[in-house]
């Protein structure tokens, strides 16, 4: 029987898959809800995300993969087979060759088990990708070039930075704050400044509203709803998108050191390069209103965002899959001994 050849982007958000020939056919939150007693999965995807913060004691809505890797490998391989069959199809002797994506400093064991969990969920063979490489391609870039560019791909769990030339990373970073931090902020922000409890759900969605890297022009205001840390009862309250540049302060920080010290390490041809070329970011990251500003600001580059940034590390991770040969011989992709 053939196999189909898909990319995947195992984000610590998302997971998106993509099918060569048709483009990105999944796109949904990296979120599984299980029975404790009967460890059955109960629902995987948005229909689970839907769940977090509301289940009964016996169910639990588990998000397996934290900071951009494995955090559970058992409901990893079980989220991926069901991804894997709602995108493609298959039968018991469907063997897809899969593509997929990790953060550029992830350790060997980290490696092993990305793998590991791609061939239990039904993987013919298994390709390790870096996430600044398939960003690079997924943004329309051309990194076989010798003239060098840098991609900042922000996520869910890791934001990583590269600097790339002659189809390989010359130098990179990865931070384990991203998207998932971000909310976070938010949320210990309104505790501490509002005594105001909220959920990952509402910060999440108010990043999206009215969260920001940079001064926005106008003030813009939300309500937002959480639960009373002095009553205990629920509590509505305005905030300013002034409150949420606040808020994000030390995790934009972070990223914007990270961008620099990639920058000091970089050869200075290849920073001529990125000085003329700019900056490109990707990820969910990217959608944070200003934080291209931010970045420029930082750095004195012009710093652009990709088209449709959500996707490129799964439409990159599906092009490559035309040089798999490539990939299959190089160092990521090179079996090491257990022992």
């Amino acid at each position: 029987m053939a196999f189909t050849e898909i990319g995947i982007d195992l984000g610590t958000a998302n997971v998106l898959v993509y099918i060569k020939g048709k483009g990105v056919v999944l796109n949904e939150p990296s979120v599984v809800a299980v029975n404790k007693d009967t460890n059955e999965i109960l629902a995987v995807g948005e229909e689970a995300r839907q769940m977090l913060g509301r289940t009964p004691a016996n169910i639990v809505a588990i998000r397996p993969l934290r900071d951009g890797v494995i955090s559970d490998y058992d409901i990893t391989e079980r989220m991926l087979k069901y991804f894997i069959r709602k995108s493609c199809g298959g039968g018991r002797f469907f063997k897809p060759r899969i593509m997929i994506c990790i953060p550029s400093c992830v350790t060997e064991v980290e490696k092993r088990a990305v793998r590991e969990s791609a061939e239990q969920a039904g993987g013919k063979a298994v390709f390790l990708m870096e996430e600044p490489l398939a960003a690079a391609i997924g943004a329309g870039l051309d990194i076989a070039r010798p003239d060098g560019c840098m991609v900042i791909d922000i996520g869910g769990g890791t934001t990583d930075i590269a600097v790339i030339a002659l189809g390989g990373i010359v130098t990179s970073a990865s931070v384990k704050v991203a998207g998932d931090k971000f909310d976070d902020a938010i949320v210990k922000y309104m505790k501490n400044e509002h005594k105001l409890y909220i959920g990952e759900r509402t910060a999440e969605e108010m990043k999206k509203s009215i969260g920001t890297a940079y001064p926005r022009e106008e003030m813009m205001v939300q309500e937002c709803r959480g639960r009373d840390a002095v009553t205990g009862l629920p509590k509505n309250i305005e905030i300013t998108s002034k409150e949420m540049l606040e808020a994000l302060e030390e995790p934009l920080s972070t990223i914007c050191d990270a961008v620099h010290s990639v920058l000091e390490e970089t050869p200075p041809e290849l920073a001529a390069d990125i000085s003329n070329k700019g900056i490109v970011i990707t990820g969910g990251g990217a959608l944070l209103n200003g934080i291209d500003k931010r970045i420029e600001e930082r750095t004195g580059i012009k710093v652009t965002i990709a088209e449709d940034p959500t996707s490129c590390v799964a439409v990159g991770t599906g092009k490559a899959l035309d040089n798999l040969d490539m990939f299959e011989n190089s160092a990521m992709n090179r079996r090491r001994p257990y022992i």
